[in-house]
């Protein structure tokens, strides 16, 4: 009986378990695949031919290209084409199934050939089968990031090693793929739709965490496209961002595209309509003001400044908004920021009213008072290049009156005390400036600041001499 049950498992394997096969794709989930009623509708349209979708076995098989295939079973080989590319493999190793690798990838680069050309007009079964191929492909679990695996709070990305998909030669032809299908001319935006639909979006956008840098260009132009092609969709998509960001500020304060995200909002801003409606300048102080608040936003500001800035170009009242909302999330340690920050607020400046300057301008140079005094010499640098620029000396000079008693005592304690000696120059050339402008203004100011240092050092004296009767009333108490 034992040597039976022995001879049983050593049978030899079938032939047809020495077909080349490869990991079966696991079936999409259920808000993956996009159910709608035009796929009965189209089986019932089109001829038994054209209805019949082939089923995925799973295993990699060599199809004839599709220019060599009759016109009249196309359609059928391109679905199977598509299945193929369902199938996926362990890029860990090189080596592994290389052969099947390779017909993925020579399939995928002739359905990109084909979409770009328009030589196959696909149906909607061919649509559908396309757009699950293509979600099967990048809806994916993503890797854990960088500072999940080293318990690291987050490092510079410059000097952090770039993140570099190992499944991107294939990835990258699926979001070509994708890219070519909704740019397509032939690609109905009607049918279209119904597969790119807001499930697809959502997914979409998810996969803007992705840490492989190429990834996140490639979803930007296709973002992109589809809001430029799916007028029904901007409203979704711009609420979706919008979540994103409020998910990003006030709970994890990481997500890796929030970058290519404001970059496409700030083409987007740059289209708004005038009068601007409300739902935007709520999105401008419920969400881009605050992405200022994050410690990371020197990797995103670059294009944050841009969008805000945009705002205050189309409407120019809301320059007040700015600026206070700016102050309000103003750096207090993180002098990085701070530089940043002055920066972006010499860009807004440039486009701003004198009306609404006049209503801002207390509180913002009360600010740059205290940035001008700082130690850290690059924040007082940056305060002191303002007056560099033509358009602010302008507004400054205007109102001179009310901002010249603000900053004067920071500019005398600057070329006084100061450590730097470039602050201390730029101070003197500030301060003469001012001399130039108006001079019975600079003597009252000077008058005023004289007074101010008289006072302190009779406090000063008063102070110390409080304490030296402490220590001589103690020394009597202890004698």
């Amino acid at each position: 009986m034992f040597n039976k049950i022995m001879k049983r498992g050593q049978r030899k394997p079938s032939k047809s378990s020495e077909a080349i096969e490869a990991p079966i794709p696991t079936a999409a989930p259920p808000n993956v695949i996009v159910n709608h009623a035009s796929r009965t509708a189209a089986a019932t349209t089109q001829p038994a031919s054209l209805a019949t979708v082939p089923q995925n076995t799973g295993v990699v098989e060599v199809l004839p290209l599709l220019k060599d295939v009759p016109l009249a079973e196309r359609h059928v080989i391109f679905i199977r084409k598509a299945q193929v590319c369902c199938v996926f493999f362990d890029f860990s190793d090189t080596m592994k199934s290389a052969r099947e690798k390779e017909i993925k990838r020579q399939t995928l680069s002739e359905l990109v050939d084909l979409v770009q050309s328009g030589s196959c007009k696909m149906n909607e079964i061919m649509q559908e089968e396309l757009v699950k191929m293509i979600s099967l492909n990048i809806f994916r679990s993503l890797p854990p990031a960088s500072h999940e695996n080293t318990g690291s709070e987050g490092g510079d990305p410059e000097e952090d090693e770039m993140f570099m998909d190992p499944t991107w030669p294939h990835l990258q032809l699926v979001y070509e793929l994708l890219l070519r299908y909704v740019v397509s001319s032939d690609t109905d935006t009607k049918v279209a739709k119904r597969y790119l639909d807001h499930s697809f979006v959502l997914k979409l956008l998810d996969l803007f965490d992705s840490e492989d840098m190429r990834e996140r260009e490639y979803l930007k132009t296709i973002l992109h496209r589809i809001y430029g092609k799916f007028m029904v969709h901007r409203p979704f998509i711009r609420n979706a961002i919008n979540n994103i960001f409020y998910r990003f500020i006030f709970e994890t304060e990481r997500f890796g595209g929030i970058g290519e995200l404001l970059e496409i909002l700030g083409s987007i801003i740059n289209g708004f309509a005038l009068p601007m409606k409300e739902e935007h300048k709520l999105f401008l102080v419920r969400a881009l003001i605050p992405l200022h608040k994050p410690k990371c936003v020197s990797t995103y500001h670059q294009h944050l400044s841009y969008c805000v800035t945009q705002f205050v170009e189309k409407d120019y009242r809301l320059a007040n908004t700015v600026i206070t909302g700016l102050l309000k999330y103003w750096p207090v340690t993180n002098c990085g920021k701070e530089v940043l920050f002055l920066g972006e607020l010499e860009e807004i400046l440039e486009v701003t009213q004198p009306a609404e300057f006049q209503r801002c301008m207390v509180p913002l140079f009360k600010q740059i008072g205290r940035s001008l005094c700082s130690s850290h010499f690059q924040v007082a640098e940056r305060a002191l290049f303002w007056w560099n620029n033509e358009h602010i000396v302008g507004l400054i000079a205007d109102n001179r009156h009310v901002i010249l008693p603000i900053i004067f005592d920071a500019l005398e304690h600057n070329i006084h005390s100061h450590w730097n000696q470039a602050i201390n120059g730029l101070s003197y050339n500030v301060r003469r400036m001012f001399l130039e402008m108006d001079t019975k203004l600079f003597e009252e100011c000077q008058r005023r600041h004289e007074e101010k240092e008289a006072m302190a050092g009779g406090l000063e004296e008063q102070r110390l001499l409080a304490w030296r009767r402490l220590e001589e009333f103690a020394d009597r108490a202890n004698g």
